[in-house]
């Protein structure tokens, strides 16, 4: 079994912010699966999703973003799913908007939701990061990061959604080298 795990924070008022990019490329995955989020055995949202190679968890905690590590680590055990078939999807500020970057696993690089699932995992787990810009550097960056896309980066905001999504589905099918490989770096359409 093999799970795609979106990070974010849980309520109205963190739906479309950068923060949640993460919940959105599940909220993606989930429509083109055509399944619905349920409760998880853990503080998650789960979707169960019933594919004919190998079935897929799609999991979106609910502990807020800091403490998201226990939810997955709950999840993780539950259903014995090892780390090397966990894909963590994350927004990521010292990336431009639109730059998808995946790594097999590595260090948190400062972002909280990523201490916190090593603290509950180890490092050896799939990682995709989705760049949402680090904004006016006199900006606090907590309140750039809990900020809804301006209207003229919304269309790159969804594009890269969408791609993210993409990569989530090679990762279920061909795993994390293969998203590295096809993935990492700027939206395809805008480089050529």
């Amino acid at each position: 079994m093999k799970a795609i795990v979106g990070l974010g924070n849980p309520g109205a008022q963190y739906k479309g912010t950068r923060h949640n990019v993460g919940f959105a490329v599940l909220d993606e995955l989930a429509r083109r699966a055509s399944v619905e989020f349920e409760s998880a055995p853990a503080d998650a949202l789960m979707a169960r999703w019933r594919r004919t190679d190998e079935p897929v968890l799609l999991v979106k905690p609910l502990t807020y973003m800091n403490l998201s590590g226990q939810a997955v680590g709950e999840l993780s055990r539950y259903f014995k799913i090892e780390p090397v078939d966990l894909l963590i999807v994350v927004d990521e500020v010292q990336l431009p908007l639109g730059k998808l970057r995946a790594r097999a696993r590595g260090s948190a690089g400062g972002h909280n939701g990523l201490k916190s699932v090593i603290a509950h995992l180890g490092d050896n787990y799939g990682r995709l990061r989705l760049g949402v810009g680090r904004g006016d550097s006199r900006r606090d960056l907590a309140d750039h990061v809990l900020a809804r896309f301006d209207q003229d980066e919304a269309a790159d905001a969804e594009r890269m959604i969408s791609r993210a999504a993409d990569a989530a589905e090679t990762f279920i099918t061909s795993g994390i080298a293969a998203v590295m490989n096809q993935f990492n770096g700027g939206d395809p359409a805008t480089t050529e």
